[in-house]
């Protein structure tokens, strides 16, 4: 008989013990993390090996400036984590490729791990440059970006002599190409224009082998029309292609051949727009060889016969992009409501 009470003893306590527990529950505070708020985002494409302390891509020199004790926060569906730094720095390797890096950026901007509502964006990365109008291990901000790739195109003997084998598809207008607020891009090149840049013997010796008088200059930075394509394009017929095209959708002159940030743009435009984007891409190689070369002898060099310079130019990319991220974020009350006007001269 005692056994019997005993259990029932117990079972009679037990919905005691469930109502104070759910009511412990019910006024336990709430440990939801609170959103970062993003001030400026920098976009890399691809690092070698490790985010620091090996050769560097072109993520490390970013990464050791400002995420270097920064904890990793993964976002399901982007190739590589993201870093933060407790200023709303913060950064991540999206991937090579248009829809590589495009899909990675539409994961993050859509976490809620993140506010982006605020958010400058620098799409960062090496690139390739005519060597009429660019040099090795210069860095250059986008002042138009252009997709490469949305057209019909044909060979070249199924053409009239000297025409051009290109044709925009009709349907991409809003696609195709983006004009980056010019306020933005006048403020990157004041703040960065006199960036002390590096260089190489290796570089210099490479430059002479092009008789163009851009192609053998220093480093620099300037600005231009960034050419977005899946295909890496070679040659002086791809590269007068290139230009036709920046011409044809009323864009500055072509200056940097690249593979992301057009797709990337219209990613963040569909959510943001684009008045707080910038691109910025450091010259490591010519979009064509010198005339002593053919396009396949440039396109696989011989060994030592390819470009110098690459060390230093994605630590130019750094240098003179933290000129703008630095003066963003310690500014922030000037710059969180938008791009303010530039200082007369």
């Amino acid at each position: 008989m005692s056994s019997v009470w005993s259990r029932r003893a117990r079972w009679g306590a037990l919905p005691a013990v469930v109502v104070l527990a759910a009511a412990c529950t019910s006024v336990a505070p709430s440990r939801v993390a609170e959103p970062v708020k993003v001030k400026v985002f920098v976009a890399a494409m691809f690092e070698i090996g490790q985010n620091t302390g090996d050769r560097a891509g072109e993520f490390q020199h970013w990464y050791e400036r400002y995420w270097k004790n920064a904890v990793p926060v993964t976002v399901p569906g982007a190739l590589q984590p993201v870093y933060c730094n407790p200023d709303g720095v913060c950064g991540a390797v999206l991937g090579m490729g248009k829809v590589n890096s495009s899909s990675s950026m539409q994961a993050i901007l859509t976490s809620p791990k993140f506010d982006f509502s605020k958010t400058y964006y620098v799409i960062s990365g090496v690139a390739g440059t005519p060597p009429s109008r660019g040099t090795i291990g210069e860095v250059n901000w986008a002042t138009w970006l252009v997709d490469y790739d949305l057209g019909h195109r044909w060979a070249p003997e199924e053409n009239k002599a000297g025409e051009p084998t290109f044709m925009p598809r009709k349907g991409y207008e809003e696609y195709r190409r983006f004009k980056l607020n010019p306020e933005l891009v006048g403020w990157a090149m004041k703040l960065s224009a006199d960036t002390p840049l590096k260089d190489s013997d290796s570089a210099r010796a490479y430059r002479l082998r092009y008789p163009q008088a851009a192609a053998r200059r220093a480093p620099f930075v300037g600005t231009g029309t960034h050419m977005t394509g899946d295909t890496f394009f070679h040659g002086p017929g791809m590269s007068n292609q290139a230009q036709y095209i920046a011409k044809l959708y009323g864009a500055d002159d072509y200056v940097i051949t690249e593979m992301e940030a057009a797709a990337i743009t219209l990613v963040i435009k569909r959510q943001y727009g684009t008045d707080r984007v910038m691109s910025l891409r450091g010259a490591v190689n010519f979009d064509q060889g010198n005339p002593r070369e053919t396009t396949l002898q440039h396109l696989d060099p011989a060994p030592g016969e390819t470009a110098g310079g690459f060390a230093e130019t994605v630590q130019n990319i750094e240098l003179v992009g933290s000129r703008v991220v630095d003066h963003i974020v310690a500014d922030w009350p000037q710059w969180q409501a938008g791009v303010p006007p530039l200082p007369a001269r």
